[in-house]
């Protein structure tokens, strides 16, 4: 049973986190096929989950009650159902570059990686991510899943976020801002799931529920999550790739800034 200290009760975080660091450094450099296969995998869970989340919040802007359709409780709702992405990643020991940037700043921190090491596990997460977007993204290119309402969410979703550069470094500092507060959202919720204070799966559960479900609802930009729907508008309808090659870029930079925070 984990233990906590009352003068240091972040020691069992950072033990936890160390021993991760650990099998993901060896991972990703002898076992790195298996290393790219898990971060396709978390990459497939989101492109599934956030396509769900598009279907819900059409499916309630569809009804009209007193002239009024039910948008925003469809974006609660959908934002509720994505929040499980998290849940399925972690429980399927799956790789999601976010939680990860937090764990290489710590391994980093205390001399247990170097940079070119860290980086190494950065640069294989993401491109597995990417994989696992993009292999989600092929199927959907030939099936009618994201035709009709869901489709035209998701391309709203894709000009809102490309719509950042309309204004300038505003649009683009607002970008920055809501990629910190997304990823420390996240990384929010693993503390809580590593510390060794909550002891029940379903606290764990609710726990990263309720932080990406934050995220969702409150429209921060998750890198991953953006590429993941980026390749999934793109292939079917098009997309300005500089602008969403800019808009990842952003997000990964802030993403990183709310690991370290």
């Amino acid at each position: 049973m984990t233990t906590t200290d009352p003068l240091f009760p972040g020691k069992p975080f950072i033990s936890t986190v160390l021993q991760a660091l650990e099998t993901k450094t060896a991972m990703s450099g002898s076992l790195a096929r298996r290393y790219l296969q898990r971060a396709a995998m978390a990459g497939i869970i989101i492109g599934i989950l956030y396509g769900a989340n598009f279907g819900i919040i059409a499916a309630f802007d569809a009804v009209q009650v007193a002239e009024t359709s039910l948008y925003t409780i469809g974006r609660l709702a959908g934002a509720l159902v994505f929040g499980w992405a998290l849940v399925f990643i972690y429980y399927s020991k799956s790789e999601l570059l976010t939680s990860n940037m937090m764990i290489v700043t710590i391994g980093a921190y205390h001399r247990r990686t170097t940079w070119g090491k860290a980086l190494r596990i950065l640069g294989l997460c993401f491109l597995g991510n990417a994989i696992g977007g993009l292999f989600v993204a092929l199927l959907l290119r030939f099936s009618t899943l994201t035709e009709g309402a869901t489709g035209e969410q998701m391309n709203l979703a894709v000009e809102h976020k490309l719509a950042y550069f309309d204004e300038g470094l505003a649009g683009m500092g607002d970008l920055f801002v809501r990629a910190i507060l997304c990823n420390f959202m996240i990384n929010l919720a693993m503390l809580l799931v590593y510390n060794g204070y909550i002891k029940d799966d379903l606290t764990r559960c609710l726990v990263m529920i309720v932080a990406v479900f934050i995220f969702a609802f409150l429209s921060f930009e998750h890198s991953v999550a953006n590429t993941v729907l980026f390749l999934e508008v793109g292939l079917k309808d098009g997309i300005d790739v500089g602008l969403a090659a800019a808009n990842v870029g952003i997000a990964l930079l802030g993403n990183f800034v709310g690991a370290v925070c």
